[in-house]
């Protein structure tokens, strides 16, 4: 089994890129550089960059351009992505502040396959941005309804007094989007999704599923359902069982039926689902227990996990996890697969690293590329690391990488070094430690897939330099070779549940 070599330089060289807004968010303006609050032109061709220790050049697509006080400018998080043909569509946090989601949403288009790219911010959300009302927004996941020609970005507004669930609609391939339709209304509401049902032999073809849950009541999951584009919503709905947790990612099959994994109060990833159009919902199965290994330096991150489906409806389900370590000294990044959502496969270990090495994965991205399947299934897969797991917040060096499979994940490739290192001082702070994401994304548009992640470089004063990037030509998994297998491997650390899966129930908006 090969091991990937860490011990990369430290320089690194930052494109600058300059965003600009507009309410409707026009992306065939030309680009101008608005004052925060005001309503200007947008667009946002993508720059390229080199960063010294990455061996892919990378495309920066969007920048903070806001000066609203409560933010820490400027800075950029958590993306998520979702790709439709040659369209890729990408969603993130623009503004990051402490206490909780950020100035606006930004988006950045590409409708040639990633070759070019342009971005703008969601209007409608905040004060911040075209006459929105609540004071931040958070937890976005990108979506696309081919039933009915849109394009849907899911996002928490948050006020004093409310959070919401809400969706930003385009019928226009992302040149405009709408201002946000309510899902629904709660005190405490969290961890947002979306999904539609685009198979056009699937009895509920055009129906879309948004997931949440109420971190105020237990962190108990609700499930809403549109089937008019999303311009109108269903009244929530708990499971049956009331499954509780957070991070659910609802998928649809070809037959119809919506899967949610999700990681539970408890320490496991669990699961539950829908065989009638989301009218109700199952009570939750068990996929694996959780080891989460706490990351250091006081980097906010969880064991979300990221899944995807590939042509034939088998779902892939990956997370952090220290099991197979000794001792739980650092995580791996682990996979389990469903071909129905009920029965799981054991969680086997992605090798990225060998067993006896330093390094720390977290924060996967899992892509598919949609036109694979079953053994032959070509997964990506984007994820933070630290070459050294037992680092301080002054010593821990934080990378993006990036590995794949050609056989539905029996074998993977040596991994690629992505972006990096990062100091933990260069990213913005948060009411639950330094932040890079708590999910990134990966996204396949013409056999290639798009790893879109946060970089970020050194601060200039008390201003930060952290923005959204995706690699220039995108990843040619069907040229890589498989060297590493974890087969065979077994796990070592019995339950040892991360202090995070206590007794009140976690948010982390």
């Amino acid at each position: 089994m090969q091991s990937v070599h860490r011990s990369l330089s430290a320089a690194s060289l930052w494109g600058l890129v300059l965003l600009a807004v507009q309410c409707g968010s026009d992306s065939s303006s030309p680009i101008q550089v608005p004052t925060s609050g005001q309503c200007s032109s947008s667009t946002n061709p993508g720059q390229p960059f080199s960063s010294a220790p990455a061996i892919v050049p990378l495309v920066k697509l969007s920048t903070d351009t806001f000066t609203n006080s409560t933010s820490q400018h400027a800075t950029e998080v958590e993306p998520d992505s979702y790709a439709w043909g040659q369209t890729i569509v990408a969603a993130f946090q623009v503004g990051r502040i402490h206490d909780g989601g950020a100035a606006d949403v930004g988006y950045a288009i590409s409708n040639d396959g990633g070759t070019t790219w342009q971005s703008g911010l969601l209007p409608g959300l905040t004060t911040f941005e075209c006459s929105g009302k609540s004071s931040a927004v958070s937890d976005t996941a990108v979506i696309y309804d081919a039933a009915h020609a849109v394009w849907m970005i899911s996002s928490l507004p948050i006020s004093s007094t409310n959070i919401q669930v809400a969706v930003s609609r385009s019928s226009d391939g992302g040149v405009s989007w709408s201002n946000p339709v309510v899902v629904a209304n709660g005190l405490d509401l969290d961890k947002d999704w979306v999904t539609c049902d685009n198979t056009a032999t699937s009895p509920f073809y055009g129906h879309c599923y948004a997931e949440w849950d109420d971190n105020g009541n237990g962190n108990l999951i609700f499930m809403s359902t549109s089937s008019d584009g999303g311009l109108t919503w269903s009244a929530p709905v708990s499971t049956a069982g009331n499954a509780d947790g957070l991070g659910g990612v609802p998928l649809v099959q070809p037959n119809g039926t919506v899967v949610v994994p999700y990681v539970a109060n408890a320490p496991f990833i669990e699961s539950f689902s829908s065989s009638d159009g989301g009218t109700s919902w199952s009570a939750p199965v068990v996929v694996a227990q959780v080891n989460d290994h706490p990351v250091a330096g006081g980097l906010r991150s969880d064991a979300l996990p990221s899944a995807a489906m590939d042509a034939a409806g088998n779902i892939y389900v990956v997370w952090q996890d220290c099991s197979f370590r000794t001792n739980c000294v650092s995580n791996d990044l682990v996979m389990s697969t469903s071909a129905d959502g009920v029965s799981w496969t054991t969680p086997a270990r992605i090798p990225i690293d060998a067993l006896a090495s330093t390094v720390d994965h977290f924060t996967p991205g899992l892509g598919i590329d949609p036109a694979t399947s079953g053994a032959t299934a070509h997964l990506g897969l984007t994820y933070y690391y630290y070459p050294q797991a037992n680092c301080t917040a002054a010593t821990c060096a934080l990378y993006v990488g990036f590995v794949s499979s050609l056989d539905g994940g029996n074998t993977w490739s040596t991994a690629t070094p992505i972006a990096g290192p990062m100091s933990l001082s260069w990213l913005p702070s948060t009411f639950s430690g330094q932040m890079v994401a708590d999910y990134v994304a990966t996204s396949f548009a013409g056999g290639k897939a798009y790893g879109i992640f946060a970089v970020a470089g050194a601060k200039s004063g008390s201003t930060f330099d952290e923005a959204i990037y995706t690699t220039q030509a995108g990843l040619d998994v069907a040229a890589t070779q498989a060297h590493d297998s974890s087969a065979g491997e077994r796990v070592v650390v019995g339950p040892k549940p991360n202090a995070a899966f206590g007794a009140a129930p976690r948010k982390i908006r």
